[in-house]
């Protein structure tokens, strides 16, 4: 925990120092000082979009995890929708979201829907493919000797495919919290009436610069302790999971 903290702590310096050594005007790179103290001055404006944001993207996550493990398990025990779900798969990530976004926002609306569809098309693809290797890796012998001693398939998911596959999908879900956000944000840009992203646009259109890079700032540390957060209870629940480098 102290290095992340040494490494901010050099970031911050070194923005301030290129800010101060530059004489950069606060309406292009604001010092990390005047940032601060646009936080202090919108503290309530910046918790009140923070909670819309959050709540679109942690919605987002969960229901895009969901369909995520969904549709491995689909590909994984149903082998005749494998060659219709897998070109699926690959459309959705095909396709960048700023270009589905103004269509998103026609069919769902201004509201958190649209923002959570958005956040499920960004982390469905690394939940569901990291899933999918995992359950398709599964040690053979390990299978065969629950067949023999005669496990059926939901014993065998159950018991021996799940827990093989969940250090896969625990990497999934590190992509999926980092990237999430995305998914939120760019919902955010192009329709609506909150958010963090909402705010940004609106600061960057009066040139408050300081208070955009405000709401990015609390964006970034949102994302940051998301990931802590999942890392850690990721090992804690899934103990089983090596790590070769340290």
């Amino acid at each position: 925990m102290i290095r992340p903290l040494i490494v901010v702590l050099g970031l911050l310096l070194g923005w301030e120092a290129l800010v101060w050594c530059l004489e950069m005007p606060s309406y292009i790179l604001p010092g990390p000082t005047q940032v601060a103290q646009s936080m202090y001055d919108n503290a309530s404006l910046l918790w009140d979009n923070t909670l819309v944001t959050m709540t679109g993207m942690l919605l987002g996550l969960g229901l895009g995890v969901g369909f995520g493990v969904l549709l491995a398990l689909l590909l994984v025990y149903f082998t005749g929708l494998r060659p219709w779900l897998l070109p699926l798969l690959l459309i959705t990530q095909a396709i960048p979201v700023f270009a589905l976004a103004p269509i998103l926002m026609l069919w769902f609306g201004y509201g958190l829907a649209s923002k959570v569809v958005m956040t499920i098309l960004v982390i469905f693809f690394p939940v569901a493919t990291c899933c999918y290797d995992g359950l398709r890796h599964t040690n053979k012998e390990w299978m065969e000797m629950a067949h023999t001693m005669g496990g059926n398939s939901f014993a065998i998911l159950r018991y021996i495919r799940w827990p093989a596959a969940l250090p896969a999908l625990a990497s999934g879900l590190r992509v999926a919290v980092v990237v999430a956000p995305i998914g939120a944000v760019v919902g955010e840009w192009v329709g609506s009436s909150a958010g963090l992203g909402y705010m940004m646009m609106q600061a960057n259109a009066r040139l408050w610069v300081d208070q955009m890079f405000a709401a990015l700032t609390v964006l970034a540390i949102c994302s940051v302790s998301l990931y802590f957060m999942t890392d850690h209870l990721l090992k804690k629940w899934i103990p089983w999971q090596t790590e070769t480098v340290r």
